[in-house]
């Protein structure tokens, strides 16, 4: 860590990556000022959080985000799903509340550096700045930080980009981690949207000819690659998802395969690098898909990617990030195929 010591304001959860984090940066010679976000509500996170900070004697602050989480992130991602896409709501999180959120208050503050308890690393090369992978490949993050902008990197510790897991979970009790999407609060996320939106219909399933072989019970519930629910036939899996006509088209796994995915709402660094003959791309943070190589292409509006070998189940509304050894060079939204 190469910034110049002083305060630093640092995104606290109180769980285990973000206490291990102001240890480290305490460590190092920063002042810490613990920053909790309350996105849901959640008054036992706040206390624990609290209770922690004054444990570890660091500065603790919150700021109420709960009407800027629900507009930017909970309606996003209902309307995504009625629209037939698969939103991403941890990217978009990142760049819409958290990091903007440090970054505000930090300037209130008038504290210069911020950091949080993410996995991933920060390089530079010439005037630039990028994400760049975490040391420990199982708990790297950088898919998740592709949004953000050169003026939030500049002033970003990536305090947590050496360390491996397995060497910090035996110094915590507690060592559970949240998982999934926080304000889902481990309920289905079908069912989150059936309490909170009316705006789906029923409609039919077809096959990749066009053949109704079954019926939907709304374009929320279903997503590319589902196996299960509702009218899929046996043996069948969701291919396709046509909001037009309101309907889904199911087929085989292979036919979920694609050479080519036309992203938009791109955060490139720096275009030339587009280039060249070394980009990888990754269309999910986990799962079945490898950093597959790409070739990459301007079009009037965002890029077109083509995977040298097929990718599996990319979906309208996921991001693909794009990357040249472990840096991250850029990104964007799945808008077309």
């Amino acid at each position: 860590m190469k910034h110049d010591r002083g305060d630093i304001l640092l995104g606290y959860s109180g769980g285990m990556d973000s206490t291990v984090a102001a240890r480290r940066l305490r460590e190092a010679g920063y002042r810490v000022v613990a920053l909790t976000i309350d996105t849901t509500g959640d008054s036992a996170m706040l206390r624990r959080a609290r209770a922690r900070a004054d444990a570890e004697a660091i500065e603790w602050h919150s700021v109420d985000a709960r009407e800027l989480f629900r507009r930017e992130i909970v309606d996003y991602f209902i309307d995504e799903y009625c629209a037939g896409h698969t939103p991403a709501p941890c990217t978009r999180c990142n760049t819409q509340i958290k990091w903007r959120l440090l970054e505000s208050h930090a300037d209130e503050c008038g504290i210069r550096n911020i950091a949080t308890g993410h996995y991933f690393n920060i390089v530079r090369e010439g005037a630039s700045h990028y994400v760049a992978c975490a040391d420990d490949p199982t708990k790297d993050q950088s898919y998740y930080l592709w949004g953000l902008a050169q003026r939030t990197l500049r002033r970003t510790v990536a305090v947590m980009g050496d360390v491996h897991k397995s060497d910090i979970r035996r110094d915590f009790e507690d060592k559970s981690e949240s998982m999934g999407i926080c304000f889902l609060c481990g309920e289905r996320y079908a069912d989150f949207i059936r309490r909170n939106t009316t705006r789906f219909a029923e409609g039919d399933i077809v096959d990749i000819d066009g053949n109704i072989v079954g019926r939907h019970a709304g374009l929320p519930f279903y997503t590319i690659g589902q196996k299960r629910g509702e009218g899929i036939p046996a043996g069948s899996c969701i291919v396709a998802v046509d909001p037009q006509r309101n309907r889904i088209v199911a087929g085989r796994d292979e036919d979920l395969y694609r050479k080519t995915v036309v992203i938009g709402h791109c955060n490139i660094v720096d275009r030339s690098e587009l280039r060249a003959a070394d980009i990888t791309a990754k269309i999910r943070g986990i799962g079945r898909n490898p950093q597959l190589p790409v070739a990459v292409t301007a079009l009037g509006e965002g890029y077109r990617v083509d995977f040298t070998d097929e990718a599996w189940a990319p979906a309208v509304g996921q991001p693909l990030v794009l990357y040249r050894g472990g840096r991250v060079i850029g990104g964007g939204i799945i808008t077309n195929f």
